[in-house]
């Protein structure tokens, strides 16, 4: 039965420019890592990348995701990194995989914690005393109003995040310093959302009458629905975390 391609539009799972991730990977090359710990990394895309721009380096990435693990481990295999790069089906909470010197934690964070202040402790726990974190979270750049929120994810609340400044704050409170802070642009989210449903969207214009055309119809458009509601409300920062030394 043909149904829809998955994500087969995008390069990152997440508001991320090429851009962006050439600079990022430049940046946190700098610190030459031996060791990579990617939580919740889906393919792993920026992982592989880390681990091009360091010859030398190993990754782990952590995923519960068989699909996404499965596309990452192909990738792996493609650009002859296989034996650097370790894709694991696991949970992240208590993960024992680590300290390493980078970790990233894009978009993620929930994997360790559904608090975020229990989440950036696990963080500083994985990370060595003289790496970084990479950690890609949300924070609305205005509060949404009730309305808004009403037309978002199931049960979207405003404490559902954070403003940047009190991010900020509590990546501070857990034994971090700010080396990097930015934040995805517009063009960026566009990107990103209209790469995520372009495969769905497709293909529902040429199945309008498949046996899963309804609920597939009825998912893409909720889907579309939010993000167009919480585009400009709902911001992601890419904070480069040096820990404090204890």
């Amino acid at each position: 039965m043909t149904t829809p391609s998955r994500h087969t539009r995008l390069t990152f799972h997440g508001p991320l420019s090429e851009a962006r991730a050439h600079q990022l990977v430049t940046r946190l090359a700098r610190n030459s890592p031996a060791t990579v710990l990617d939580i919740g990394c889906g393919w792993g895309e920026l992982m592989l990348r880390l681990l091009t721009a360091l010859p030398e380096a190993t990754g782990t990435g952590i995923d519960i995701n068989t699909e996404d693990l499965a596309r990452g481990r192909k990738a792996a295999e493609e650009r002859g990194l296989a034996p650097r790069a370790r894709f694991i089906e696991e949970s992240a909470a208590g993960t024992s995989h680590g300290p390493a010197d980078l970790v990233l934690c894009v978009g993620a964070s929930q994997a360790l914690s559904d608090e975020l202040p229990a989440a950036l402790a696990g963080l500083r726990r994985l990370v060595s005393d003289h790496g970084r974190v990479l950690l890609g979270e949300g924070f609305w750049q205005r509060t949404p109003t009730p309305a808004e929120l009403s037309r978002m994810w199931p049960d979207a609340a405003v404490t559902d995040h954070p403003d940047l400044a009190t991010l900020v704050e509590l990546a501070v409170e857990a034994g971090f310093r700010l080396e990097w802070t930015e934040t995805a642009s517009l063009a960026e989210w566009e990107e990103f959302e209209s790469a995520y449903l372009a495969d769905t969207e497709v293909w529902l214009a040429q199945h309008p009458g498949h046996p899963l055309a309804a609920e597939t119809r009825e998912r893409a458009d909720r889907h579309r629905a939010a993000w167009l509601t919480y585009r400009g409300v709902l911001g992601l920062a890419y904070l480069t975390l040096v820990p404090v030394a204890r």
